[in-house]
């Protein structure tokens, strides 16, 4: 069936792959100002300072060990971090189980957990600081629009599972959280340059010379005085193009990858910071604002767009006193870009212009009470403005939401979490309700078992709602009768929104495990069930048939009779469009109408082991393997991804003296995409292995760092979707000078 093959019009930016450290330990960390309860626990015996335990705010939005949380959290540190050998977010998440993981152009990724990612993934949430990084417009992620530097991140925390109870809307699939170290925690000038270049030659796609990259990151911070500190940053990265693939998909159809002009990427960006920390210790105040840009190609569901520019600007305030918060920020996105491949009713390719501005205000707080309970609770409201040249008629949406959570200490061996959100959007009719219970038996302190149900939302973006536009779709006449070998029909298909959308849904049921082990290793298991309920498709509505003929057919068919001409019409299927050179047509109609629909059921599920910990002070090793089950849809599953079902990382971070190192390998199933234009472009990819690894010396210290990285060092030709450009071999330079 012809899924989506509009549904891109319309863009999707995205970003980059690598994980560890789970730590686990005592414990729940105090929130800012207050002293929780604490459960007794046992005395624990003194152990070498190999392993540091993470601690996590994303999962509460208190600080906690992971231990204690009631969801499956990652945590990226910020040694991983700077020692990877990545030049994208999307490589540092790679190896985070349960991630499925779509690089597509030189700027173009897509993230999704424990579901199929494609080329619009919108069921992640992801924020920087807290401030959410989810474009409402169109429901993504712009990944290649996060504006902070490697070197200014202090963690990455990642959710993996349903989060609305405690984030809102589009935490279906989990979170990621950039977390950004403070000025204060800098207090340095560092600059950081990369520079290198990559294979262009693979077996079956363009053969290009040899594509270079660059960066160059400065970041400058300073603690004034034990008041004020602030932090300024600037970076910039710029890309060739990769190979595209060419000759036949691989699926049977005898359809062949169409040729278009393939483009790299430019992305500027900057970002000035100033804290105050009250010399009372009465409360915080953080002032943020920044800039951040992007060009390059963007496959969609009805092929690639060009953007000749994208700008996203924004600014924060965050303020603290005790347990209490007050956030706000907003971001300001426009941009264009122009369809490569799909055609508009003028004969020209389909532009895309969009400004959108987004207003968010959030409070929360923590509250003990008694000895044995910790409740936090807060809301936001949220303001979006949109012009969009494709949904001229959707020009804003309001948005509120209100959540409280309670965290029980039962005992010492046990802890109950419980907890819900209320949203209620302008565009959807009810106001949706989002609960979360975990029940933690704790055995010993630093070992838990968590089962626990989430339930959570993606509200229908501006564009799901209010899409207005054509494209011109054809017809080989040949395939109708031999008569007219050679003919082309052009005929028009309306993609409209859908006003009527309800809430996409998930129920999550989750058992896992996470333990410390001897205080130098984590190891982690997770079996989870998901139930998706009225996902959002774009899929066909209507269909030409003869009473309602497309623009010129009879002219097309002539010299047959109209009459004619018009019963072929109404005897002619959709598969036309999809069936290889030669095959007859016989039954059905043609699509006039697509439109989005909420769908039935998609049931998800897998399970994910780990083991991540210190061998010694010097090497660290990791290892981890996911299994996600083939989706089970009540529907047609042409409209579905199917993921890849085994994923197996492993790997090891070495720092001794002036040596640093960082290697590792990570094999991905083979998997079949069904979300780029129609079923003449759908097909698999193939299973591969990608190593990556990297060397540093350390000069005079830490002031100068040179590095040399190696990402998929064996060569392999790697395709993460049917229809996205071939990766291969790239090696790049890094120095660091920090002063």
């Amino acid at each position: 069936m012809a899924r989506r093959f509009a549904i891109g019009l319309f863009y999707c930016l995205l970003v980059p792959g690598f994980a560890l450290a789970q730590g686990g330990g005592a414990a729940q960390q105090p929130p800012a100002g207050q002293q929780p309860p604490q459960p007794p626990q046992e005395p624990e015996e003194e152990q070498p300072p190999v392993y540091t335990e993470a601690v996590v705010v994303t999962a509460s939005k208190v600080e906690q060990q992971i231990v204690n949380a009631p969801a499956t959290v990652t945590v990226v540190s910020s040694d991983t971090i700077q020692s990877s050998p990545i030049n994208n977010y999307a490589e540092l998440l790679r190896e985070v189980p349960g991630m499925n993981i779509t690089q597509t152009s030189a700027r173009d990724y897509n993230i999704t957990m424990r579901g199929a990612t494609s080329t619009l993934a919108t069921s992640q949430l992801a924020l920087l600081d807290g401030r959410s990084l989810y474009l409402d417009f169109f429901g993504f992620i712009a990944w290649d629009l996060v504006p902070v530097n490697a070197f200014e991140l202090k963690q990455v925390e990642v959710i993996r599972g349903p989060a609305s109870a405690i984030w809102g809307a589009n935490a279906m699939n989990g979170v990621i959280n950039f977390i950004s170290k403070t000025p204060r925690e800098l207090n340095s000038n560092n600059l950081t340059i990369n520079f290198g270049g990559f294979n262009r030659s693979p077996a079956n796609g363009q053969d290009l010379d040899t594509g270079g990259l660059y960066s160059v990151n400065v970041t400058h911070a300073r603690a004034v005085n034990d008041r004020w500190a602030y932090k300024l940053s600037a970076g910039y990265f710029a890309s060739d193009a990769f190979a595209r693939p060419t000759g036949l998909i691989p699926n049977s159809t005898g359809t062949s990858y169409p040729a278009f002009s393939n483009q790299g990427t430019s992305q500027p960006k900057f970002v000035g910071r100033a804290d105050y920390d009250d010399p009372d210790g009465a409360f915080k105040l953080v002032l943020e604002g920044g800039y951040s840009g992007t060009d390059g190609i963007i496959h969609t569901g009805i092929g690639p767009f060009d953007m000749t520019g994208v700008h996203l600007s924004y600014g924060t305030m965050r303020y603290t006193r005790g347990a209490f918060k007050f956030n706000f920020f907003t971001n300001i996105l426009n941009g264009k870009a122009n369809a490569l491949l799909a055609i508009g009713r003028d004969g020209n390719p389909i532009p895309f212009e969009f400004d959108t501005r987004t207003f968010d205000v959030e409070l929360g707080h923590v509250k003990t009470i008694g000895t044995r309970q910790v409740i936090t609770y807060g809301g936001n409201l949220r303001r979006n403005d949109f012009e969009l040249s494709i949904a001229p008629r959707g020009s804003d949406r309001t948005e509120v939401g209100g959540y409280i959570q309670d965290e029980i200490f039962i005992s010492d061996k046990f802890r109950w979490n419980i907890g819900a959100r209320v949203d209620k959007f302008a565009n959807i009719d009810d106001a949706v309700f989002s609960p979360r219970t975990a029940f933690i038996f704790k055995p010993q302190a630093d070992h838990a078992i968590r089962l626990s149900f989430n339930r959570a939302f993606r509200a229908p973006s501006l564009i799901n709602n209010y899409l207005e536009t054509s494209i011109v779709n054809q017809l080989n006449l040949g395939l109708v009768n031999p008569l007219f070998a050679g003919r082309v029909y052009n005929f028009p298909v309306a993609a409209v929104g859908n006003e009527d959308l309800v809430q996409e849904s998930t129920n999550a049921l989750e058992l896992a495990y996470t333990g410390v082990i001897n205080n130098r290793a984590t190891v982690s298991a997770a079996v989870y069930w998901t139930k998706n309920t009225d996902e959002i498709f774009f899929t066909q509505t209507a269909r030409y048939r003869a009473a309602n003929p497309p623009p010129g057919w009879t002219q097309a068919l002539a010299p047959l009779p109209a009459a004619v001409a018009l019963g072929v019409l109404e005897v002619l299927p959709p598969s036309c469009l999809t069936l290889p050179p030669g095959t007859p047509c016989t039954t059905g109609g043609l699509p006039s109408e697509f439109s989005y629909r909420n769908l039935g059921e998609v049931i998800n599920k897998g399970f994910e082991l780990g083991v991540d910990g210190a061998v010694s002070q010097a090497l660290n090793v990791f290892a981890n393997y996911s299994y996600q089950a083939k989706p089970d849809p009540d529907f047609d599953i042409s409209e579905v991804n199917l993921p890849p079902q085994n994923r197996f990382n492993l790997g090891f971070n070495f720092t001794q003296g002036r040596f640093t190192g960082n290697m590792s390998y990570t094999w991905v199933d083979e998997a079949y995409w069904q979300d780029v234009l129609d079923s003449r472009f759908h097909g698999p990819t193939d299973a591969y292995s990608q190593v990556n690894g990297a060397f540093g010396v350390r000069w005079g210290g830490d002031r100068l760092i040179t590095t040399v990285k190696v990402i998929n060092l064996l060569n392999e030709d790697i395709q993460s979707h049917v229809f996205g450009d071939i990766l291969k071999r790239q090696v790049i330079g890094e120095v660091r000078v920090t002063f």
